[in-house]
């Protein structure tokens, strides 16, 4: 498994280390080298809890640069005056945003970040979705198998987001039967995330 370890401490929501697969490995790469980013500037966009900010905070603690989270929800023109700042710094900035496309309506915001490196997390196959879940299960400290792993994924939700509500239900169920986590609660859980309507391998 490869993960960036951040300089965190744990117990926040969601994972302290980034795992590093398919879906991200290029932007891992890419934030090692901000010098080369067109006007010293990268975009990231992905989905729902797919890591952005947490290789935002490492790129920002790692000191290669400055780094704005949910950049989106800043005023335009605030996020161009900080754009500004960091070229008269000589600063390399990563700004973080939602989902794509991002509708910017200030004309000069729009030029520059539009020329600026755009980096884009895409969805974990099958290798990494197997990381992410046993990963997400140490983080809460919850005794996952590697072959539950083989059992869930075929099975599971490639979004990031769902193999996180995957595991905190079988964390949840776990708890609440006071048992640990097998192939009943390992299917209780796919059940409770994505519907018993919906077809599954069997």
């Amino acid at each position: 498994m490869s993960q960036i370890a951040l300089p965190l401490a744990a117990g926040g929501k969601g994972p302290a280390r980034i795992v590093v697969g398919n879906a991200n490995a290029h932007v891992a790469e890419a934030l090692l080298s901000p010098e080369t980013w067109p006007y010293r500037t990268a975009v990231l966009t992905g989905p729902p809890r797919s890591g952005k900010s947490l290789l935002a905070r490492w790129f920002s603690k790692s000191g290669k640069g400055d780094a704005i989270d949910d950049g989106q929800a800043m005023p335009e023109d605030a996020l161009f005056h900080r754009w500004n700042r960091a070229q008269e710094q000589g600063t390399p900035l990563l700004i973080v945003g939602g989902e794509p496309p991002w509708n910017i309506t200030l004309p000069d915001l729009r030029s520059r970040l539009g020329g600026s490196l755009q980096l884009e997390i895409a969805q974990p196959d099958d290798d990494m979705a197997r990381d992410l879940l046993l990963s997400l299960a140490q983080e809460r400290g919850l005794p996952l198998p590697a072959d539950a792993a083989d059992y869930l994924v075929p099975r599971a939700s490639r979004s990031q987001e769902e193999l996180e509500k995957l595991v905190a239900t079988i964390d949840r169920l776990s708890l609440e039967r006071k048992a640990p986590p097998t192939l009943g609660i390992w299917r209780a859980a796919l059940e409770a995330v994505h519907g018993p309507e919906e077809p599954r391998l069997i």
